[in-house]
């Protein structure tokens, strides 16, 4: 009793909802009803299940006016979205899923919903979702039977995209939608399967599975394994797998295959059709297989309109036959008069003509004598290579369509034995194939469909598995093009082809846009385009397509346009947003539209001509060309109005001169590659950036060196002699003064424009004279070192003896100017090893700044890097220093790179002035014996110092 709850309680349902239109339509409430001429002539006509209750009660509620036409229309939109509930915004609705069982969402967004319908088609119109997948699986009335949730039908994994050409088969005239092809490709594969010899286990052979499951588990591992694959083979498995990713309901596959396993018993078809499996099917299926009544009139509707799509519209049949199939559809439409007047018998009756029908096409002969081959193949064949491709999307996982299910290739193998009744061949089933990953692909980006599509389209380019019968045939299913307003024929494979390359010709005007964020996908796509072949308007204006291959000049041009389109295409897109961006970021236009313009010539330095050289070696000097000529035309007015260095020319100048190195580095880069043209130039017609920019950086140079010798001049009158701290002993204003230096030297080189060695000249000019011009300041609170010599003195240390006429000489004192004596009073020694380190960090300062020079110009001229004009310290430290310091006290407040050349500069000056005491008076020089224990007391003084120095 729980099994057919459900059931009692929708058959409840739709009891008490006819009750109420009943007594609706009975009441007086209904001021006027509308129906359809002469479809209704009493109210015991209308079919209240087919009625919309929620219009009729608004309809009611606003004058009593019902339209049945309306009411029928609202009932049937109203099934085929989810229920909604009545709030303001509309937003909210019922899952029929459980959304924690549906996986994860799909990368795409969904096409858009058609809902133009009209109430002479809702009954079979395929858009609905099936009922039956609606309903619990208890539709069976099994006990065994599993459950499962309800599940909306989509179409299975076909992404559709309006950028892919379609095909051009002929329109289907019933208008059969995907989920009535992807629903009648499902029955197709079973009928194969089961006609075939291959079992298929029905719900009964499930149940007696399911109850033998007790019995067992008491029998041994081996008995269990046995019976399992006995049970139940893999080719079953494999079809629950198709089943599952074709999104068919569970209660219909049942019903479908046991009437398919019943018809195969009776071997009444040999060989089987499409219109075959359809009468069979509706011969032997009844109201009663199903529980809902909607999804019964929506399975024979399709059945009808297969039927009607083969048959009706044959063109071998006579006026009289199309009307007799006309007439028989017509009641199998009609369910009152199907379902419920109709015996058994006398259905078989109305099916019997469009059987004999039937059986007169297929007596006829296939037209290229191939094996296996049928009328239809021919004639239905624009209803065969759709339900085909419905049986390729299978291999496609239904939660994450860019991969592939496990079981791809066996479902690729089962799919073969529908080959014979949809007249698929091995050359049709690489390139159909081919197609559908390619869609696929465009659907999701997923590369490794690309790969496979170009594996199987190269199959069909090489000619594998086709003879000359095949090709005929395949020839002869037409397909239909409109191109640049004409209409065009094409076979099958020509028209896979057709569709494909006039995909890839629409990205190729723009691969900028389109394989920027990818570009891998660009080389693959250029290979997809050489398999299939470019799109190329003949001399007499007719559209082919041609191979792929740098000795075909149609196809070279139509490469170079590619590449033209590409980059205008790219500068366009740019152009459009740059003076926006400009006032946003306070930059000129130039500046920013150079930067872009670099980014476009890098990715096509780097991604796009390492592809484009196989074909077309040339592409990269055409892309450099154009965007040189693109910018240069903008930037020409540009540089007549440079005058000096300002904003805009310091951010202008440096862009344009980048892009022009970048352009420059393609074009070179072409032309070694295409070498055959060897009379081009190596080199493009650089903008005139070095020209414009040479006198303005001499201006600019120049104002920098007055003010760096205002700056020196002002840090120096500051200057109070003291250290910066005890590590570094340094004046504060030497460091003032470099600092301002490597500014000026960065901002030098920060220029990024074109520079010769005139440039750098001056700037080693503005160095020199700054350094000299603080030096010669220092220089300046010196004094010479003869004020700190005294007066020659007398004899040294002369006593008076028995010559009376020689006597001791009196001291002479030397008076010094008062300038020289404020100088010496502010020379102390302290002052004085600043003033040292000082020289000492110069020395070193100026190493660093020429190895930072060095490099620099390096990179801006690498060619003259070495033509350097070395000796700049030579230059500046020229000046001999000599001073007479105590050494013990010296040592402890100079440098420490600076003792050593201290320590030896006092060793000297005590050695001169002991040499200037003994020598100093010539051969008149006398010493007394006294003197001499002074002098050697002196020398070794010196003598100490001397090993002092070398410890030190």
């Amino acid at each position: 009793m729980m099994e057919e709850q459900p059931y009692l309680l929708l058959q409840r349902y739709r009891r008490d909802r006819r009750n109420l239109l009943e007594f609706l339509f009975s009441s007086s409430l209904i001021k006027e009803l509308r129906t359809p001429p002469g479809h209704v002539t009493s109210i015991s006509d209308l079919d209240f299940d087919n009625l919309s209750a929620d219009y009729i009660l608004h309809s009611i509620k606003s004058g009593g006016v019902v339209d049945i036409s309306e009411a029928t229309k609202k009932y049937f939109d109203e099934t085929s979205y989810p229920v909604m509930i009545q709030s303001q915004l509309g937003d909210s609705y019922f899952l029929l899923s459980d959304p924690d069982k549906s996986g994860s969402p799909p990368r795409r967004a969904p096409p858009p919903i058609d809902v133009n319908r009209t109430a002479d088609n809702a009954l079979y119109s395929s858009r609905q979702p099936d009922p039956l997948i609606v309903e619990n699986i208890g539709a069976s009335m099994d006990n065994f039977s599993p459950k499962y949730n309800a599940t909306p039908c989509t179409p299975l994994s076909q992404v559709e995209d309006v950028n892919i050409p379609p095909l051009g088969l002929p329109c289907l005239n019933t208008g059969l939608s995907d989920d009535d092809l992807q629903e009648s490709a499902y029955e197709i594969l079973l009928s194969s399967l089961v006609f075939s010899g291959i079992e298929v286990h029905t719900v009964e052979d499930r149940r007696k599975e399911k109850s033998s499951k007790f019995l067992s588990g008491l029998k041994t591992k081996r008995e269990k394994i046995n019976q399992q694959s006995q049970g139940r083979g893999r080719h079953s498995e494999l079809v629950d797998t198709i089943r599952i990713q074709m999104q068919i309901s569970e209660a219909m596959d049942a019903c479908i295959r046991q009437r398919l396993t019943q018809l195969a018993a009776r071997r009444i078809w040999e060989p089987i059709d499409i219109p075959k499996i359809s009468l069979g099917l509706l011969n032997s299926v009844f109201k009663s297989d199903f529980l809902n009544e909607k999804s019964y009139i929506h399975w024979k509707s399709r059945q009808a309109s297969i039927l009607e799509e083969l048959l009706y519209f044959s063109a071998n049949l006579e006026a009289y036959e199309r009307e007799t199939i006309k007439s028989s559809l017509s009641k199998i439409r009609n369910s009152k008069e199907w379902d419920i007047t109709m015996s058994p018998s006398e259905r078989a009756e109305v099916l019997l003509p469009i059987t004999q029908v039937e059986l007169k096409l297929s007596s006829l002969s296939g037209k290229f004598s191939i094996q296996g081959e049928t009328y239809c193949w021919t004639a239905g064949y624009h209803l065969n290579i759709r339900l085909y491709e419905k049986l390729l999307f299978g291999v496609f996982d239904v939660l994450d369509e860019g991969q592939f299910i496990e079981e791809s290739n066996e479902l690729l193998m089962l799919n073969k034995l529908t080959w014979c009744i949809l007249g698929i061949t091995q050359k049709m089933h690489n390139a159909l194939y081919g197609w559908v990953l390619f869609q696929q692909y465009v659907g999701t980006n997923e590369a490794m469909l690309l790969e496979h599509a170009l594996h199987e389209l190269q199959k069909v380019v090489s000619g594998e598995h086709a003879d000359q019968k095949e090709e005929q045939y395949m020839d002869s299913l037409a397909c239909s093009r409109q191109y640049n307003g004409s209409e065009i024929k094409l076979g099958l494979v020509q028209a896979v082809f057709f569709s494909i390359s006039s995909w890839c010709d629409d990205k190729l005007q723009d691969y900028h846009l389109h394989f920027s964020q990818e570009p891998t996908n660009f080389s693959r796509v250029m290979n997809l385009m050489s398999a299939v072949g470019i799109l190329t308007s003949g001399d007499s204006g007719d559209i082919k397509l041609i191979r792929l291959d740098d000795s075909n000049e149609h196809a070279i041009r139509k490469l170079k346009t590619y590449v033209e389109r590409s980059i205008r295409a790219a500068y366009r897109r740019v152009a459009s947003t740059i003076d926006l961006e400009s006032k946003v970021l306070g930059t000129h236009p130039l500046a920013l539209l150079a930067n872009e313009l670099r980014l476009i010539a890098q990715r096509e330095f780097s991604v796009f001509f390492p592809v484009l050289r196989h074909w077309c070696p040339e592409s990269g000097m055409i892309a450099a060309m154009r965007l040189h000529q693109i910018y240069g035309e903008r930037l020409k007015p540009f540089l007549k109005g440079v005058s000096s260095l300002s904003e805009d020319v310091r951010s202008v100048l440096p862009a344009a001169h980048m892009l022009d190195d970048d352009l420059t580095q393609l074009y070179i880069s072409a032309c070694e590659e295409n070498r055959q043209h060897r009379h081009l130039n190596q080199d493009l017609d650089h903008y005139p950036i070095g020209e414009v920019a040479k006198p303005i950086i001499l201006d600019w140079v120049i104002a920098q060196n007055s003010r760096i010798l205002e700056w020196t001049g002002r840090v120096f009158d500051l200057e109070e002699w003291e250290p910066l701290s005890s590590q570094q002993r340094m004046a504060t204003s030497i460091v003032e003064v470099f600092r301002i230096i490597e500014e000026t030297v960065d901002q030098f080189f920060g220029l990024n424009l074109s520079m010769d060695i005139t440039h750098l000249q001056a700037l080693l000019s503005i160095i020199f004279h700054s350094l000299d011009a603080y030096l010669l300041k220092l220089f300046n609170q010196l004094v010479d070192k003869n004020h700190l010599y005294p007066l020659a003195p007398p004899l040294s240390r002369y006593e008076e003896t028995v010559i009376p006429i020689m006597k001791k000489k009196v001291l002479e004192h030397k008076l010094l100017e008062d300038g020289v004596c404020n100088i010496l009073n502010e020379l102390t020694v302290s002052k004085l090893c600043v003033r040292l380190n000082t020289l000492k960090y110069i020395q070193k300062q100026i190493g660093v700044l020429e190895d930072g020079i060095r490099k620099s110009w390096a990179l801006i001229r690498p060619s003259v890097a070495k033509r350097w004009a070395s000796g700049i310290l030579q230059q500046i430290l020229s000046t001999k220093f000599v001073t007479l310091l105590v050494l013990d006290h010296i040592c402890g407040l100079i440098d420490d790179t600076l003792r050593d050349l201290v320590a030896f500069s006092i060793c000297r000056a005590s050695l001169e002035c002991y040499v200037w005491v003994l020598l100093n008076g010539g051969p008149s020089r006398a010493f007394s014996d006294s003197d001499i224990t002074l002098m050697e007391d002196d020398l070794n003084m010196l003598k100490l110092m001397e090993k002092a120095f070398h410890v030190l």
